[in-house]
């Protein structure tokens, strides 16, 4: 399985943007699909997860209000929906596929390469 994540750029603090992540050849509907990012130096955080079966979600409780996560009908585009960004949002954002919704990066067995973000001040 490959994932593609895309949607990445520069914006300005207070500004938006929608992430992608597409997986070639088949749906999310058996599987979690979820975000993370990791800023320079840090480590690899948890963002946001949504369950291809049924379609419920969870978001870390620190991006909660500003940051959603949503399927295409099709179940083959997860996006994370990005609001109100801040510099401290800034991080590679990297898609993950796994059997189940977690919050840590382990489980997940298939990854994104990753989308750079980056909030301007």
């Amino acid at each position: 399985v490959q994932l593609q994540a895309c949607g990445g750029g520069l914006v300005q603090a207070g500004g938006s943007l929608r992430l992608s992540c597409s997986a070639s050849g088949r749906t999310f509907s058996s599987y979690v699909l979820a975000w993370f990012r990791q800023a320079p130096g840090k480590e690899r955080e948890f963002v946001a997860a949504i369950r291809g079966s049924g379609g419920s979600t969870y978001v870390a409780d620190s991006l909660e209000g500003r940051f959603s996560i949503s399927r295409d009908n099709a179940g083959d585009t997860v996006y994370l929906q990005m609001n109100s960004l801040k510099p401290e949002d800034t991080a590679v954002y990297y898609c993950a596929e796994g059997r189940r919704l977690v919050v840590v990066s382990t489980p997940y067995h298939y990854w994104g390469q990753g989308t750079e973000v980056t909030v301007s001040s």
